[in-house]
């Protein structure tokens, strides 16, 4: 690899750890792109490359991750856990979380309670196939 290549490496996983840490904040690509010291263009570019999705995509992902955990460990409301995790309205953090899980927020709550499985394994008998 070259020095290059890691120095481009180094500059995606310092963004990508900064979403990791600050996912319910509004972080945009201009900011990320700040973070990793790069054009807008080009850390969308890069990012996409190295990560195999877009920077929107991956903090949404990162967003629905930490709401199944606060959807299946506490009693919060759906609405509480779609601003927590830094969605700024119920309907698209409900599109969205269903995009990615393959059920809707209250049905995953339900089952997830229900069954007592750890979500890895319910995850992969429930995703529909793509």
């Amino acid at each position: 690899m070259s020095r290059a290549v890691e120095e481009t490496n180094r500059r995606m996983l310092r963004a990508r750890d900064a979403m990791d840490r600050a996912y319910a904040q509004p972080l945009d690509v201009p900011a990320l792109a700040r973070i990793a010291h790069v054009s807008e263009a080009h850390f969308t570019r890069t990012f996409r490359a190295t990560f195999g999705e877009t920077p929107h995509r991956y903090l949404q992902r990162r967003r629905v991750e930490r709401a199944m955990f606060l959807l299946r460990e506490t009693d919060r409301s759906v609405t509480d856990i779609c601003f927590d995790v830094g969605f700024g309205s119920p309907g698209t953090f409900s599109r969205t979380f269903r995009d990615i899980v393959g059920r809707s927020p209250r049905e995953y709550r339900k089952a997830a309670t229900a069954t007592g499985v750890p979500t890895c394994f319910t995850m992969a008998w429930t995703r529909p196939s793509v």
